[in-house]
C-alpha cells in the first residue's frame, strides 16, 4: 500500500524509499481491515466511567467570580504603558479599574 503524497521535506528519494521500507517492516503497525471499522464502538460506550472521569478532569474548575469578557477602546498611550511593565498587565488594567470605580 502506498503512503499519502507528502511535501518535500528535503529529503532524497532514497532516505524517503529507506523510510518507507522500514514502515512497511513495522510488525507494531497495521492498517484497518473493513470489518474491524465497522466493528469499532466509540470509547465513551466502551468505557463509560473513563470517559467521564475524562470529561470531569478537563480545564481549569469553575471560577466563583468569572471574569466578563468585553471590548474596551483605550487609548494607545495608556495600553502601551501597561503592557511596557510586562506579563499580567490586563490584570493590572483591571485592579486600576477596580481603584477607581472604588471596589
Amino acid at each position: 500500500m502506498e503512503g499519502p503524497k507528502r511535501k518535500n521535506l528535503g529529503i532524497s528519494d532514497a532516505e524517503e524509499a529507506e523510510i518507507q521500507r522500514q514502515i512497511a517492516e513495522d510488525s507494531d503497525d497495521w492498517v484497518s481491515t473493513d470489518e474491524e471499522l465497522a466493528a469499532a464502538r466509540p470509547f465513551a460506550e466502551v468505557f463509560p466511567e473513563l470517559a467521564e472521569s475524562a470529561r470531569r478532569a478537563r480545564g481549569r474548575p469553575p471560577s466563583e467570580n468569572p471574569k466578563k469578557q468585553v471590548t474596551l477602546r483605550l487609548d494607545a498611550d495608556v495600553v502601551e504603558r501597561f503592557r511596557a511593565s510586562g506579563k499580567g498587565w490586563q490584570r493590572r488594567i483591571n485592579s486600576a479599574l477596580r481603584k477607581a470605580a472604588g471596589l
